[in-house]
């Protein structure tokens, strides 16, 4: 695990969340996660600005904390690269207090899960997280975007097409839930946050 090398007031979470840079990508399944991280930084009063750590940035009080929220400019195989900036950015050393969020496609679409460690579910822009950090035991909240018609072999076209009608208004009701859920981890920890968000369906 990497350790952090910040000095001063850590903050209480780092919330990254993943997805592609550029207008091409906005609105698609795949930066749902940067989606949740805009979001929060609205609701903190901020929005996100360029930093030197390869990411859009926002250092914010969120429901009286200190978090530090993030959308990293490289591409999503390449996230780890920011985010192992980020995380010594944020100084903490817990690695239940970096959370991840983003796209799921073993979840249907809206459906919003946290979950601490555990597998990668092929996923991309984790394993180059786990591979940056040395360590898979970070948060994540999992937004479901569903499996592609077809199978997941055809994952990437499903998760890097634009969504509309229907489906748009599923996942942007999600991302807020998910937004909620990393409010909730910072009022009430992790362990409550999963028992609750994960109950809901």
């Amino acid at each position: 695990m990497i350790r952090p090398a910040r000095r001063g007031t850590p903050s209480e979470l780092v919330v990254v969340g993943l997805g592609n840079p550029g207008s091409r990508y906005e609105g698609t399944r795949h930066n749902v996660g940067a989606d949740a991280v805009a979001l929060l930084a609205e609701r903190a009063g901020d929005r996100l600005r360029p930093s030197k750590d390869e990411a859009l940035v926002s250092e914010s009080r969120l429901v009286g904390h200190r978090v530090l929220l993030a959308f990293p400019t490289t591409y999503m195989n390449e996230s780890g690269r920011s985010v192992v900036r980020l995380w010594r950015r944020g100084g903490q050393d817990d690695p239940t207090r970096l959370v991840i969020v983003h796209d799921e496609l073993d979840l249907p679409p809206g459906r919003v899960k946290v979950k601490v460690g555990g597998g990668l579910a092929g996923h991309n822009g984790l394993r180059s997280v786990e591979a940056h950090l040395h360590t898979r035991d970070f948060t994540r909240v999992r937004i479901g975007v569903g499996k592609p018609p077809g199978g997941k072999e055809r994952g990437v076209g499903h998760v890097l097409s634009r969504v509309s009608g229907a489906t748009k208004d599923l996942l942007a009701v999600a991302v807020a839930e998910a937004a909620d859920a990393v409010e909730l981890i910072l009022t009430d920890g992790v362990d409550a946050a999963m028992a609750r968000v994960n109950a809901r369906s």
